[in-house]
């Protein structure tokens, strides 16, 4: 098992954000300092909204991508679901596909905000695009991406990724290859102790929840 500290990244941004990019796959220019993802999971960043701060509009093709609450709120504005709004503990998934979308993430608070965004490569080019949102719940993972083409409560995809948000001594098991991260406390990960802000690569994972509201996004392969 490996175990990635944000702490140990550089810290960046754009615009109104600042973030850490813990995992920029070299499918789409990734460096030393990041990790590779798994399957057709190319991106992870820890960010931040200034207060009032905007990502400004710009467009994607081609890439799923998926906006975790973490603390605060933000607007989505955008070709795709225009003025959603989305506070902790919600979850958006935007497929860009060959039609493609823009969009606008935006903090409408005077305190900074915290929020994951992951990327996916779709496994079959020139789809639609399309929206899908989630609310989380307590104590258990909630699939939020992948699965087979004749489901829709998610975006089909050999990649699964799941979330959920667990009080103490709560327990969770997956088998197989996984990457987890850890944001809001601290967990025992197969044995090892981890923290807010840790990236764990393994294999077959238990993990036993050390305090309350430990956020966990699972990242997982499966034959659909």
């Amino acid at each position: 098992m490996k175990v990635l500290h944000i702490d140990s990244l550089p810290r960046g941004g754009f615009a109104g954000l600042k973030e850490t990019r813990l995992v920029v796959d070299n499918k789409i220019g990734g460096n030393h300092n990041t990790w590779n993802g798994l399957g057709n999971f190319v991106y992870l960043a820890d960010a931040r909204f200034l207060p009032h701060g905007e990502t400004h509009m710009h467009s994607h093709r081609e890439i799923d991508v998926i906006t975790v609450m973490l603390e605060g709120r933000i607007t989505h504005e955008g070709s795709l679901k225009d003025g959603q709004s989305m506070i902790a503990n919600q979850v958006q998934v935007q497929r860009a596909g060959g039609e493609g979308f823009a969009h606008n993430e935006v903090n409408p608070e005077q305190s900074e905000n915290r929020l994951l965004q992951l990327w996916v490569l779709p496994e079959t080019a020139g789809e639609a695009a399309g929206y899908k949102f989630y609310e989380l719940e307590k104590n258990q993972l909630t699939k939020i991406y992948g699965g087979n083409k004749q489901q829709s409560a998610t975006f089909d995809s050999h990649t699964i990724i799941e979330i959920g948000i667990f009080e103490k001594n709560q327990s969770v098991t997956k088998k197989g290859k996984f990457l987890a991260y850890i944001t809001n406390g601290e967990a025992i990960v197969n044995g090892e102790q981890v923290k807010d802000g840790d990236l764990i690569d393994g294999q077959d994972l238990t993990l036993s929840v050390l305090s309350d509201n430990v956020h966990l996004t699972l990242i997982s392969l499966n034959n659909v």
